[in-house]
């Protein structure tokens, strides 16, 4: 019985892992800009994967392999965010056409308008 109710958690884990790595993909691939498209990536990855490495996890039960899992999600979760930003910052200050597509507002003051 306990055995069923561990793979009925982890289906379900990985089930809405996949669930949120198809709404990225469909993210990414839907969008116009470029910086859409990086954040439906990036939040879809961060969260999508964690539930995956959850499920695995719990199926597997807690053994060496669970903690270095849990290891790689930990890592994912510290570098997938600061890869994204510095994407996003590359890619502000090298598209001359932004401002034509969305809003740049300034790091100082976020309600005033950055002018071309």
């Amino acid at each position: 019985m306990l055995e069923w109710i561990r793979f009925i958690l982890s289906a379900v884990l990985v089930l809405a892992g996949l669930l949120f790595v198809i709404s990225s993909v469909v993210g990414v691939w839907r969008f116009q800009y470029v910086l859409n498209r990086m954040h439906a990536a990036a939040l879809g990855d961060t969260l999508g994967m964690l539930l995956i490495v959850l499920g695995v996890a719990v199926r597997s039960g807690f053994q060496m392999t669970t903690l270095k899992l849990l290891l790689l999600a930990v890592i994912w979760w510290l570098s997938s965010p600061v890869a994204s930003h510095l994407i996003g910052r590359l890619e502000i200050t090298t598209d001359p056409a932004l401002e034509k597509n969305m809003t740049i507002n300034t790091e100082s003051d976020p309600h005033e308008e950055v002018s071309a």
